[in-house]
């Protein structure tokens, strides 16, 4: 670097030494959003570019995966709204029913109070209040990190508007009887006292015991085995494999329950597995949802025998028992009477837990409301299949068809009081209306609203158009309907992106709600583990903004960012982002520093130096690259083509090669500044969606203008120069070889060695003062006397090393290491000179070995050149 030689009225004045993230981007982003840069204007005569955020739970805080998503999400807006789209980055949280009512219900706990205490329509008010003092802590933190949303479209899915859009579409689906209510297995939530759906349930290894126990006397006897032997209280039945010759002769008789004293019959369904087990299994239809089914095949009775709390309620020695308590006290009676065959423990068998509390999941037996899902999911996996709708990267399709195609009947109704309430009233006399959000519900002695409220994922599923108005006909819905885009987390493909298609197709008159869905994976941490509590790796994005900046973690994130694979993160990955972003900051400044300015068109390509043509040449070729890479949404590629462009090509080359013609002054450095400075101005620009803050800076300092948020998306104008990029790929490769020579020999960076270059006849006689500049070599001078002679791109580079190195030991080092490298040539010549080897071996095997034998050439070539141009001992 060289000393600031600028004026005190130089655009550089007005940057820091050093770039302080901290004192920038608090200050950047709020001037962002009050000039109103993210608003989308339903009225615009723009092309629309419309993108929804998954909504994060009014409970939650901005983690990792939420910073990696929203990283994505705001490059793709920050892109489409400076290539001229009218965007909209839609902003909104979810009521998060579960979740929310548990976080309150513990702050109640604490004043020794419940729900019940309060009552419905004082808890709900609790909830609000809750949620207007301490809930969505989360939009504050994406601020932090920069998302560039729509601030005042922020919507919320219990607002007035999304309440309405929920009546609605339950109201049509009800009408046309995709709406039903019926007693059916579900997933129980023993601590949550509430069903929730399959996709809600965390399947996890647990230890537990398999027992095998007889049922009935002699020859009519049956042994069953299972895991849950508090259910057999419920058992209305032993069903058998019909074309099982063991037990053909019991089909259709009785046989006696143990403990009960009740009898219940041996049927015949081909359900059941003759070579699993024993090939019989107890029937318990209200605890088991297999069960359920073979009960309803052969009329069985549903003898629930558990309460909400999983606490037994049949049977009189075990009632009131937990139905772990009465696991083993009913395993303890059965072992008394003689009726435990075998035991098996520890036996480690997969069991579902709620994903919100962790308890152990109880099948069971209720009435609740359903989706039939038939009609809409065949919907949903036809817009995929005709090209409607892309699922990137493709492979991903299998497991959305996998689902979409086998999807069961969607229970939607939860035992909460928070959330949306279902719009159901129940009469006097068994009346049973469904009221629209325009109609007003029955009144009079005797009728009830249902006590229930919707399943989360019911509203959510609604978000691509009721956060635009829906079911009024806005302006926003007529723009921005369809989305553009889903972004989100392959792991949600099953919880959201199949609901949103599912109602956006049925809604939207059989328009889908995004033209393309692309899945992410997870963030995991530097060795790949699931990042958990109980592990102890989980990280704080917030604690690393403030260490390194957002740009360091948006960057981290982005360049990790492979479609549909996990992403491995790191500190040391954060802090070589920081670096980065330090990089452009010193780099950057240090160009403005010297010349570089946007003032003027840029010079005719006559009076550009190759250099220059060089750099215009691999900025347009980096600006095709990312724009490509963008429409693929391929973040990590596209990260790494501009760090390499930006650090590599712009910093480490250009400004280097440059600095001979910026420190001789005249028209040639006003050609290479104007150059220099289209070059960061293209590049800033590049930048900007994936590392906003630093990138604005820079940049209103350099262009004046006003925000990189709003200015022109670069294009390529299609400049190319390929002998220019020969001619500097030849320099590149002079310095380079010198530079590992000068390594080899142990000098230092700064050591000055006096050389004579030979390169006239190769073109690069041009670029001799910017390569003796960087490679600190001096004039030969009078006593000069060449101790080396280095072979390079077509020419040669003599050195004079005497009082620099041991010749002596140079030699011999040399000899050393030409005879290792003649040894390997000669092992690889005869692996390849083996017929029998080379019959037999694999393509990849072979071409290893030939690999071997050309660096084996090349580094004898080097060497050999290397004691040739050593002085005679």
């Amino acid at each position: 670097m060289t000393e600031n030689t600028q004026t005190p009225s130089s655009p550089t004045s007005e940057l820091p030494t050093t770039y302080a993230p901290a004192e920038v981007e608090g200050k950047l982003y709020e001037r962002w959003v009050e000039r109103g840069y993210f608003e989308a204007d339903a009225k615009s005569e723009k092309p629309p570019y419309a993108i929804v955020i998954p909504p994060p739970n009014v409970t939650g805080s901005l983690h990792l995966g939420h910073a990696f998503e929203h990283t994505l999400i705001d490059a793709l807006t920050r892109r489409k709204r400076m290539q001229g789209y009218e965007t909209l980055w839609q902003p909104g949280m979810d009521h998060a029913g579960i979740a929310t009512q548990n976080v309150v219900e513990r702050e109640l706990a604490k004043e020794g109070k419940s729900r019940h205490d309060l009552g419905r329509e004082a808890f709900v008010e609790r909830v609000w209040h809750w949620k207007g003092e301490s809930g969505g802590q989360i939009s504050g933190q994406m601020r932090r990190l920069g998302d560039g949303v729509d601030w005042s479209r922020e919507r919320f899915t219990m607002d007035e508007g999304l309440s309405e859009a929920v009546q609605t579409i339950f109201k049509k689906l009800y009408d046309d009887e995709l709406i039903y209510r019926a007693e059916r297995i579900i997933n129980w939530c023993p601590r949550c006292l509430t069903a929730i759906s399959d996709i809600e349930v965390e399947y996890q290894d647990d230890e537990g015991e398999l027992v095998s126990i007889r049922y009935g006397e002699g020859d009519a006897s049956i042994v069953v085995a299972t895991t849950r032997a508090e259910t057999m209280l419920g058992d209305t039945a032993v069903a058998v494999h019909p074309e099982d010759e063991r037990y053909k002769h019991l089909v259709g008789t009785e046989i006696e329950l143990p403990l009960t004293g009740r009898r219940i019959p041996v049927v015949a369904d081909e359900h059941v597995d003759p070579e699993f087990g024993t090939g019989a299994v107890k029937v318990t239809p209200a605890h088991d949802p297999n069960d359920f089914e073979i009960g309803q095949r052969h009329n069985l009775p549903n003898l629930a025998v558990m309460d909400e709390h999983a606490i037994i309620t049949a049977h009189g020695p075990f009632q009131g028992l937990d139905r772990l308590e009465a696991r083993s006290a009913i395993v303890g009676a059965l072992r008394a009477e003689g009726r435990i065959v075998a035991e098996k423990r520890p036996y480690t068998h997969s069991v579902g837990h709620c994903s919100r509390c962790k308890t152990t999941i109880e099948p069971r037996l209720s009435m609740q409301w359903w989706v039939k899902v038939g009609p809409l999911a065949k919907a949903a996996g036809d817009a995929v299949r005709n090209g409607e709708v892309k699922i990137h990267p493709q492979e991903m399709e299998k497991r959305y068809f996998d689902w979409v195609d086998n999807l069961h009947d969607w229970c939607i109704s939860r035992q909460l009081w928070w959330g949306h309430r279902i719009p159901v009233w129940y009469g006097p006399n068994g009346e049973v209306v469904c009221v629209g959000p325009d109609e007003q519900p029955p009144t009079g002695e005797g009728w009830t609203q249902d006590t229930d409220v919707l399943d989360t994922w019911f509203s959510s599923g609604l978000w691509p158009f009721s956060t635009l108005g829906w079911p009024q006909q806005t302006d926003s819905l007529a723009k921005f309907y369809p989305n553009a885009v889903l972004v989100t987390g392959y792991d949600i493909l099953f919880f959201w992106v199949a609901r949103m298609m599912m109602f956006g197709l049925y809604a939207m008159d059989g328009t889908p709600p995004f033209h393309t869905i692309a899945l992410h994976g997870m963030v995991r941490d530097e060795r790949g583990k699931k990042m958990s509590k109980s592990f102890g790796n989980v990280v704080n994005p917030l604690d690393w903004m403030d260490k390194y900046g957002s740009d360091a973690v948006r960057f981290t994130l982005a360049r990790g960012a492979n479609p549909g694979v996990d992403v491995p993160i790191g500190e040391d990955w954060v802090q070589a982002s920081s670096k980065f972003a330090n990089k452009i900051w010193n780099a950057t400044r240090f160009a403005m520093m010297n010349g570089a300015t946007i003032e003027g068109e840029l010079p005719p390509v006559e009076q550009l130096s190759a250099t220059d043509r060089w750099i215009l040449s691999r900025l347009n070729e980096t600006v095709a690259q990312v724009d490509a890479y963008y429409e693929d949404y391929q973040f990590s590629k596209l990260s790494e083509a501009l760090y390499h462009f930006a650090w590599d090509e712009v910093f480490d080359w250009y400004v280097e090669l440059s600095k001979t013609t910026f420190f001789a002054g005249g028209e040639q450095a006003k050609v290479s500044g104007r150059v220099l400075g289209e070059v960061i101005d293209v590049m800033l620009r590049l930048l900007h969606p994936v590392v906003p803050f630093v990138t604005e800076t820079l940049w209103t300092t350099l262009t004046g203008g006003e925000s990189l948020v709003i200015a022109d998306w670069p294009k390529d104008s299609g400049f190319r120069d390929a002998a220019a990029e020969a001619e500097i790929a030849s320099v590149q490769s002079v310095i380079t070889e010198v530079r590992r020579f000068r390594k080899e020999q142990g000098l230092q960076d700064g050591q000055k060695v006096p050389a004579r270059l030979e390169l006239g006849a190769t073109g690069l006689g041009a670029h001799e003062a910017a390569i003796r500049q960087l490679l600190r070599l001096q004039p030969e001078g009078d006593s000069f006397s060449a101790t080396a002679t280095l072979p390079v791109a077509g020419g040669t580079v003599a050195l004079d090393l005497s009082g620099t190195i041991d010749v002596a030991a140079e030699r011999k080092r040399l000899t050393k290491d030409l005879g290792a490298a003649e040894k390997e040539k000669q092992q690889a010549e005869a692996k390849l000179g083996n017929e029998a080897f080379i019959a037999k071996a694999p393509d990849n095997v072979v071409d290893k070995i030939k690999g071997r034998l050309a660096k084996a050439e090349a580094d004898i070539a080097r060497l050999q050149a290397q004691l040739d141009g050593l002085p005679a001992a």
